[in-house]
């Protein structure tokens, strides 16, 4: 295996000059001029970023190998962090009679365009709380896109990788156990559920989820009372307020449709006939939702490869959405010269 240190980068503040740079262009030069000056002005610029709110260096996040490693041991992925044995328990595993929904995320294809993260918003009527509030770790994406760079010499070319994180939809979810009032629950086909109108805001789901998916209204991002905004808004969603808990739920809205267009032809839900609003924007097709009960859906295959691998796997939450390790195919003619490409999937 190559040296490969991954880390997370993310910088709070940065040194720049706001400027309408629309104004530079001209009738007679739209597209390139000369004689430009740039200048400091010795003020901060605050930019909101959520890259450092969630670090999880030297844990394995994001795994990567070459293709020529991948095929001369398809394990490699898996062994690049041990998964534990599954815990005992006295209870014993519920059994999904019906649907079992999952989700699958190659990292190979993911561009980081966080085109899953604005479709999420649209669709779930997630709040856009503004820079201030980012900035003191309150987003309220239910999907987040985490950005690495691999290497040791930041100053010359690195390898930067893109890992989309919603909510891992855990077997064995740690925030189901601590809600004092079963406001997040399991339900029959697998879905951490939440149940708005229980909670009470505690933040207990929060502070035990090792993923930080879930999303607090510390204050009322919502506006209830222009009725332009009223049409913008997805009725199949509850709108959230102050003091709940929220966190992405698979598009339930969308499974429920789907259910009820089923059951009205008598028949069961199809593979790919449930979209997410993620996987639907995804320009690379990087982003599988459906049956896991199903052998032959295209999320169950994704699952039987060897690269297949779940985040922080070895808390034995048995999370529901997993990924597939990225693979690279660097030119050597390149890789020897130092250039590496960050598109190189």
């Amino acid at each position: 295996m190559e040296d490969c240190v991954v880390r997370n980068v993310g910088n709070a503040t940065k040194e720049a000059e706001l400027f309408n740079a629309y104004l530079l262009r001209t009738s007679d030069a739209p597209w390139f001029g000369g004689g430009l000056e740039i200048t400091k002005t010795g003020e901060r610029y605050l930019i909101a970023t959520t890259q450092e709110h969630h670090l999880m260096e030297d844990r394995a996040p994001l795994r990567v190998a070459t293709l020529e490693q991948y095929t001369k041991e398809p394990a490699v992925i898996k062994e690049m962090r041990e998964a534990p044995p599954k815990t005992l328990t006295m209870y014993p595993d519920y059994a999904y009679e019906g649907y079992k929904w999952g989700m699958a995320i190659d990292l190979s294809s993911c561009t980081g365009c966080s085109a899953c993260t604005i479709a999420c918003v649209a669709e779930n009527n997630i709040p856009v709380v503004g820079k201030e509030q980012v900035s003191v770790g309150r987003e309220m994406h239910w999907i987040r896109v985490d950005h690495y760079f691999a290497g040791h010499d930041f100053d010359n070319a690195v390898e930067s990788y893109h890992q989309p994180v919603p909510c891992m939809q855990c077997e064995n979810a740690p925030c189901e156990l601590v809600c004092p009032v079963a406001a997040t629950t399991h339900s029959s086909e697998g879905l951490n559920d939440m149940v708005y109108n229980r909670c009470v805001g505690t933040r207990y789901c929060s502070n035990n989820c090792p993923y930080k998916v879930r999303r607090f209204n510390f204050l009322l991002y919502q506006d209830w009372d222009t009725p332009s905004l009223y049409s913008m808004r997805n009725p199949d969603v509850s709108v959230r307020s102050r003091g709940v808990m929220e966190k992405c739920t698979y598009c339930v809205q969308r499974i429920n449709q789907a259910r009820i267009d089923a059951k009205r032809e008598d028949r069961n839900i199809r593979d790919g006939e449930v979209v997410t609003a993620c996987q639907a924007v995804c320009p690379s097709d990087a982003i599988v939702f459906g049956n896991l009960n199903d052998p032959n859906s295209q999320v169950s295959k994704l699952k039987t490869q060897e690269r297949n691998y779940g985040l922080l796997e070895e808390l034995n939450t048995r999370p529901r959405t997993t990924y597939l390790g990225a693979l690279r195919n660097p030119n050597p003619e390149l890789e020897a010269a130092g250039s590496r490409s960050t598109t190189e999937h």
